[in-house]
């Protein structure tokens, strides 16, 4: 890695197989994040356009208010513990997320949800990238008005402005991402805060425009009866928990920095109930402001700041969010297939070139496109995204049940066949069934409802089973890899 975490990364003991091994993936010898630096993390990731709009559009359900904020409580308490239980493994062995699944998959067949986890990553960096690059554009059209006629189709569906906004956000990532894990830390340790104070200058700014007294927290066109609105808070809870999914899975990629397990938890405390909690409120009140005020419900905070439509506002809130995204995309699709794709070839491909795999291939994946065609999206990250539920459940239940809590580090760095985790030639049998057996039935719940629509068969009646894809998974995987163990063990528990 680069200069500012030599002094956290060290060279790896030279008896790991350089096959399984280079300074990026080895334990750390130093672990310095504070239960601030998680907690700048979780802002980082709750506090970007997608989070704004995830949480305003609940209130649009048919549910009343303390409905909304029930669920949006009990998703993000969900997301809470299940980030608690995927972080102790790498905080207390110091190794990224691909290395701990060692200690499940095998040595060998840990690439397996490492590149999963960094397939799904770079389609949403691509994704992100493009709608930040839309923010720009605004500020590009405000203030430099001539730069509309480069803003007309072009070649592969973007034009020309589009291409340079989005080549401006693709460098500026890159080169935060370059300068290493501390450059990183440092970024998002100030980026979510400055995210809250521009969100709060716009609440007030609307609010006093609008009159609190016409301020209503409940942003729903329709009403439903408590016992019609319980599925509703159900999938409500359930979208909360599947929007977190993926920075979830590889939380580990960031509690292994943390001093303790002990300030990861209390970062997590932090940074998802409370964090989470105060910045949907404000959302709420900003999107029912929008109302009154524009005389529509607006809840893309891109467009809020667009049309309050003053040159500071534009500026201000447009470069705000474009941060705002910018670190999400960073923490949750960078800084993963990073580790991921370097876990498949240590030697050839370093922790920046992970990254930039993935950054160049968010490019040819010409997302512009891609993100404007509903039925891509939703059968390809259906496909990729179901199957994040089932690679958190069999590292739970291989980790706590199986191996309860016990890891021999160094035997996740030998290829040596008599190597704890070696297996069956590098590769554990098991957890390969169980991804298959839990894999299957989420896939299906995530797409399969969706394609039955499309070819008339149904009218969407069993569509509600593709909210609850990932808990299909996830309880599926964890059984089936406790199961299996029982019935042929490849797993002991290491001294």
């Amino acid at each position: 890695m680069s200069e500012p975490t030599a002094s956290i990364a060290e060279a790896p003991p030279a008896s790991y197989d350089p096959r399984l091994t280079n300074e990026d993936l080895a334990p750390l010898k130093k672990q310095t994040w504070s239960s601030y630096n998680i907690f700048a993390f979780w802002m980082s990731d709750v506090h970007s356009v997608g989070g704004y709009v995830t949480a305003g559009s609940l209130f649009a359900l048919g549910l009343a208010s303390w409905q909304v904020l029930f669920a949006l409580v009990a998703g993000i308490v969900i997301v809470q513990i299940f980030c608690n239980l995927v972080a102790k493994p790498s905080q207390v062995t110091g190794v990224p997320y691909p290395v701990i699944n060692r200690a499940v998959f095998g040595v060998l067949g840990a690439n397996i949800p490492a590149i999963v986890r960094g397939s799904i990553a770079i389609a949403w960096y691509g994704v992100q990238t493009y709608l930040a690059s839309q923010a720009l554009i605004i500020i590009f059209l405000k203030f430099w008005p001539a730069t509309a006629a480069l803003n007309e189709p072009a070649f592969l569906g973007l034009s020309v402005l589009g291409y340079i906004c989005y080549a401006i956000l693709w460098v500026a990532q890159a080169a935060v991402f370059w300068r290493g894990m501390e450059a990183i830390k440092r970024f998002v340790d100030w980026a979510g805060p400055a995210v809250y104070v521009v969100m709060v200058v716009m609440a007030v700014y609307l609010v006093s425009k609008a009159g609190w007294e016409n301020i209503s927290l409940d942003l729903s066109g329709k009403s439903l009866g408590f016992a019609e609105s319980i599925p509703v808070m159900l999938s409500a809870i359930a979208l909360v928990v599947s929007y977190f999914s993926g920075p979830m899975l590889n939380f580990g990629d960031f509690s292994r920095y943390g001093r303790s397990f002990e300030a990861v938890k209390r970062g997590n405390l932090l940074g998802l109930p409370i964090n989470f909690l105060f910045f949907s409120i404000l959302t709420v009140i900003t999107a029912s402001a929008t109302v009154p005020v524009f005389g529509e419900l607006i809840t893309d905070p891109i467009h809020t700041v667009q049309r309050i439509d003053t040159p500071f506002a534009i500026l201000l809130g447009g470069l705000t969010f474009v941060i705002a995204t910018v670190g999400i995309n960073i923490v949750a699709n960078f800084i993963s297939p990073a580790f991921d794709f370097s876990n498949v070839s240590p030697q050839k491909i370093s922790w920046r070139a992970g990254g930039m795999i993935a950054a160049v291939g968010s490019v040819v994946l010409t997302p512009w496109n891609w993100y404007s065609n509903p039925d891509a999206i939703h059968y390809t990250l259906g496909l990729l995204g179901a199957l994040i539920g089932p690679l958190f459940g069999i590292l739970i239940a291989g980790y706590y049940i199986c191996a309860r809590q016990r890891v021999d580090v160094d035997a996740m760095f030998t290829m040596d066949q008599s190597g704890r985790y070696w297996f069956s030639k590098g590769y554990n049998p098991n957890a390969i069934w169980a991804t298959v057996a839990a894999g299957v039935p989420a896939v299906a719940a995530a797409i399969v409802p969706k394609m039955l629509i499309d070819l008339g068969v149904t009218t969407g009646g069993l569509t509600w089973i593709a909210d609850y894809s990932w808990f299909i998974g996830c309880g599926l995987g964890f059984v089936a890899l406790i199961v299996l163990e029982r019935r042929s063990p490849r797993i002991t528990v290491a001294a």
